[in-house]
């Protein structure tokens, strides 16, 4: 029986040690945060994040081998394996300020470990950190002055939200980083390997060198993020040329060297990953003088700023050039859907920018109001859990995420709520577009011809 401790509570410390818990059952796993409410909301039946399928995880393993905590020093002395999942901002202040991570939670940690351990510890790095993080954990946790010995890995996690506790259990790579050239580094990694072959099989379970599994994490994200500023490129052309975004996505898709995912033109990409990470690779290659790649990759982050200033320009242009005192109802706030996390969601900066045109904003959205409130504290909005309550008197409908709820609406209750002419801006593109034309609406999707009735006239 190994101790397992995973250091942070968050989006990926909570689900992440609650999945090893249950696979491996022969293993006390133990999370341990200083924040004693979000301690307490995992201990309780209202858990502190939302992930499909979580509650039940939790259900099954808590008191069984999963453990809750605000004790950090007794959880890590008795830790055999430690993961560390604390927050690596971006920085706000000093050298890099708005591009580097800041390390100094990571740094605090690492100095935890070291005072509180009586014997030598595997540490995990799970928070994605700059390349080379390792080296600067390794020098403050192997002091000269200690007979202890700690081997630092890298273990980046690639889950997405809304669909967390499926790419852990059934992951598509699994990435173990450490140091082959010493006997103790091959053991730390064989050690972790073994863990996660309880249930992910062999050929998903990929070894490199700890710097290639730091890189890769920022790497993934950045794809993914280039892909989604791509499409949404092409977005705009297809509304100047009357093509369809649809149609184009599915036949960039097809295309077996591309492939379709990340391929659905948007109101821009969100959550607390990808810019965060496009930031710290422009960062990291202006540290090491490649402009022109720092370059690149910031256009990327500029690309998403620019589209969700797009869509609200849209909004300004196509409802006569003023929404000064006009109702404009947000359905949904999270960055997406499954998920109540609004960090980065382009709804903050859309809701922004409506508010400085003086219109009223509503906000609903089924699991992100807490959040948003929060997000938005100070600012002039409203919220409202019911979408048929919140349409009433509304002018104006931006749909800023792909919940399936607002698939199902009854489309012709709300245009009958609204002021007229009634406008629908989607900024995932998941309603239907044509019905609603029918109804009424004056119909303006993203990267598709608009659907209105002034065009008719």
């Amino acid at each position: 029986m190994r101790n397992i401790l995973g250091i942070g509570a968050g989006y990926v410390g909570g689900p992440t040690m609650a999945v090893i818990a249950d696979q491996c059952p022969e293993h006390k796993v133990t999370v341990v945060d200083i924040n004693h409410a979000k301690i307490d909301a995992w201990n309780s039946d209202q858990l502190p994040i939302f992930e499909p399928g979580l509650d039940d995880l939790i259900q099954r393993v808590r008191g069984r081998n999963l453990f809750f905590t605000t004790d950090v020093e007794q959880a890590i002395r008795e830790a055999d394996i430690i993961f560390v999942s604390v927050n690596t901002p971006t920085k706000t202040y000093g050298e890099g300020a708005g591009l580097a991570a800041d390390l100094q939670f990571w740094e605090k940690t690492a100095r935890q470990i070291r005072e509180f351990s009586s014997e030598s510890k595997i540490v995990v790095e799970k928070s994605t950190v700059p390349v080379r993080t390792a080296v600067a954990m390794e020098r403050i946790l192997n002091d000269k002055d200690s007979d202890l010995h700690f081997d630092v890995l890298s273990c980046p996690e690639f889950l997405a939200e809304g669909t967390a506790i499926r790419d852990l259990e059934e992951p598509d790579r699994v990435l173990i980083g450490g140091r082959h050239e010493t006997e103790s580094g091959r053991a730390a990694m064989q050690t972790l390997h073994d863990i996660f072959a309880h249930w992910v099989p062999p050929e998903r379970i990929l070894h490199s060198n700890v710097w290639s599994a730091e890189l890769s994490k920022l790497a993934s994200n950045a794809f993914l993020a280039q892909r989604v500023s791509s499409i949404n490129a092409i977005s705009a052309i297809c509304e100047k040329t009357q093509a369809d975004i649809s149609e184009v996505s599915r036949a960039i898709g097809l295309d077996q060297r591309i492939g379709s995912r990340f391929l659905n033109a948007s109101v821009g990409f969100g959550g607390s990953c990808f810019k965060k990470d496009l930031l710290n690779l422009v960062y990291l290659c202006r540290f090491y003088g490649l402009e022109e790649a720092a370059e690149y990759w910031m256009w990327v982050v500029k690309f998403n700023e620019y589209q969700m200033n797009r869509f609200v320009d849209r909004i300004l242009r196509k409802m006569f050039n003023t929404i000064n005192g006009k109702r404009i109802v947000l359905f949904g706030f999270a960055f997406k859907a499954n998920t109540g996390d609004t960090r980065e969601s382009p709804a903050i900066h859309v809701t922004h920018r409506l508010l400085e045109e003086r219109a009223e904003v509503v906000i609903t959205d089924p699991r992100a109001i807490p959040n948003a409130r929060k997000d938005l504290q100070g600012c002039n909005a409203t919220f409202c859990e019911d979408p048929y309550e919140a349409v009433q008197g509304a002018h104006a409908i931006a749909v800023m995420t792909e919940w399936d709820l607002y698939r199902q609406l009854d489309y012709q209750r709300i245009y009958d709520a609204m002021e007229k002419p009634a406008f629908v801006f989607d900024g995932r593109n998941i309603l239907d577009h044509q019905g609603l034309f029918e109804m009424g609406f004056h119909v303006f999707p993203i990267g598709k011809q608009a659907l209105s009735h002034f065009s008719n006239r």
